[in-house]
């Protein structure tokens, strides 16, 4: 693969191991974020931190934003798009709304870019192995020919058609985790209360119809106490705000239930809190602790870096 110029826009938690995996490449990376202290997380660092996003944009060709929320992409691309050119693409792999999405991808064809809209889906442990899930939605030809950029991000890449699609998809995912979360809470509990062993309940759930990837990784944490997922309440509160704006006018019971819950969680626990610290209220509530023996205290993918595929 011949080297690009790439920009990266946003080290924070997930960012950052995204971030370090380019850093990897023989590709020229530079990188933006406006709290310099983030930088610390990036390995291999070539290039200076850039000083503003004008900078980035004249070294870039490629530019990469993963940031925290709809307002934080807005200001960035309003920003940053006055220095876009047609030799500049656009990669977004951020959890946004649809409609700001499309707009702003938008604003950034009436540049000449090119934008592929490519928000990641399967936890911050997976994103630092690189083995991380990706959705892409934009032109089929522009994916094609930056699919090598995108493995050297993630392993299992999905194309899902036009702009908008993407984002719809990755909330409606984030929403499910969510469900799936509060669920294995409730079920852990009743284990707990029939003198069933967590450990043992913990098996027989994942060889079972009642299998999830959640269970698969955050049960494990919860178990051991630390509830160190990488993502955090206020993170939840935003995607079950955009998954209930996508089905407004439905008849959606869960995805209020769940908004409730979690705001719930916010005002108890704090924004900033792990988002698996909701199963704390369930603790709460019942007065036990859901904790088993020889679980990790944070999740590793033990899997090396599996070559991207398209799915």
């Amino acid at each position: 693969m011949n080297s690009k110029s790439i920009g990266f826009i946003g080290i924070g938690n997930v960012g950052s191991n995204l971030a370090n995996n380019l850093l990897k490449s023989n590709n020229n990376v530079f990188v933006f974020d406006k709290d310099i202290k983030s930088y610390s997380k990036l390995k291999r660092l070539k290039n200076k931190p850039c000083k503003n996003l004008e900078q980035l944009a004249k070294n870039s060709k490629i530019i990469i934003t993963c940031l925290p929320s709809p307002n934080s992409v807005k200001k960035v691309i309003e920003n940053i798009s006055q220095y876009m050119t047609r030799q500049h693409l656009w990669i977004e792999m951020s959890t946004t709304d649809k409609n700001e999405m499309i707009r702003l991808s938008k604003l950034v064809n009436s540049k000449g870019a090119e934008v592929l809209e490519c928000p990641i889906t399967g936890g911050e442990h997976r994103a630092k192995s690189g083995n991380i899930s990706i959705l892409v939605s934009g032109k089929k030809n522009i994916f094609k020919k930056n699919f090598s950029i995108l493995s050297l991000l993630g392993h299992e890449i999905l194309y899902c058609g036009k702009i908008g699609n993407a984002s719809i998809l990755k909330i409606i995912t984030n929403y499910l985790a969510s469900l799936h979360l509060m669920g294995i809470g409730e079920a852990l509990t009743v284990s707990k209360k029939n003198k069933i062993d967590l450990g043992l309940t913990y098996k027989a759930i994942k060889i079972s119809s009642g299998n999830s990837f959640v269970n698969e990784t955050e049960t494990k944490v919860i178990l051991s106490g630390s509830y160190d997922v990488g993502f955090t309440m206020d993170l939840v509160k935003k995607d079950i705000g955009l998954f209930n704006k996508l089905g407004k006018n439905l008849k959606l019971e869960l995805g209020n239930y769940l908004n409730k819950k979690f705001n719930l969680g916010i005002k108890k626990l704090g924004k900033r809190s792990f988002s698996t610290s909701i199963i704390k209220l369930i603790e709460n509530e019942s007065k036990i602790k859901l904790r088993a023996k020889n679980f990790p205290k944070q999740l590793f993918d033990k899997q090396k870096k599996q070559k991207g595929v398209e799915v």
